[in-house]
């Protein structure tokens, strides 16, 4: 396994990771555009916030579709993270280094803040709905469910995309991890919010101004992601080198 690294300033700076940054923002925006204008949508359609089975089918169906084309789009330029969990847990295994990752924390995250406002004007001022646990779900046991489905994910990223013994099923990279998060959604959805995704639970909190119950969704997806940083390369990939990258 690759070495952690901080990395420096210009590396951080150089044109090609502006470029990877400028990637992120965008596949950011345009996920947490369709993925939560998808339950603004269905909200006003069945004039009912709440989400009933054939909804968390819907929702769950447009994140899976909204991740697959995001995280093709940026795959070439910044490997289309999309999600700050996905980000750490490459840094956690020395994919990336973490300055760099945290510039693309912050594109992710201004990404997914501008989706949101622009879904509050466009609907005309509809609630943009936020994460919470479901009634009877403790904290706790929000937190577990989204550790173990992030770790889920980026378990899965790290199968398709990373691994240098992937070959031809790199090729399907983005569409396994747009199936994971729509699997994890409809089994998580009814009881943590099945975010995955500090990003996309971040948007919703600043536009709805809205932080109860916020730190269920930065601590549950970086433990789930920093697990499998940590477990995969060294258990499957400890014998290969591969130089620290801003792509996959």
């Amino acid at each position: 396994m690759p070495g952690i690294a901080f990395g420096s300033f210009d590396d951080s700076f150089s044109s090609s990771s502006i470029k990877a940054y400028i990637a992120e923002f965008i596949s950011t925006l345009l996920f947490v555009f369709a993925g939560v204008g998808s339950a603004i949508a269905y909200a006003k359609l069945t004039a009912d916030a709440a989400l009933d089975p054939p909804g968390l089918v819907a929702v769950a169906v447009c994140h899976g579709f909204a991740l697959f084309v995001a995280v093709s789009i940026a795959a070439n330029i910044s490997g289309g993270h999309v999600n700050p969990a996905v980000t750490f847990g490459l840094a956690v295994g020395g994919q990336i280094t973490f300055l760099t990752g945290l510039f693309y924390w912050i594109a992710q995250l201004l990404g997914s803040t501008v989706a949101c406002f622009l879904l509050s004007f466009v609907t005309g001022g509809l609630a943009v709905p936020t994460h919470g646990v479901a009634e009877g779900v403790g904290s706790i046991q929000g937190v577990v469910f989204e550790i173990i489905i992030t770790f889920a994910l980026v378990y899965t990223v790290y199968a398709t995309a990373c691994d240098p013994k992937k070959g031809a099923l790199g090729t399907i990279a983005p569409i396994a991890i747009g199936f994971i998060v729509g699997a994890n959604i409809l089994a998580a959805g009814p009881f943590s919010g099945g975010s995955m995704n500090p990003a996309r639970s971040f948007g919703p909190a600043v536009a709805s101004f809205d932080f109860s119950g916020h730190w269920i969704y930065w601590v549950g997806p970086l433990v789930g992601g920093g697990l499998a940083g940590l477990i995969y390369p060294n258990v499957f990939i400890s014998n290969e080198h591969i130089p620290l990258t801003n792509e996959y």
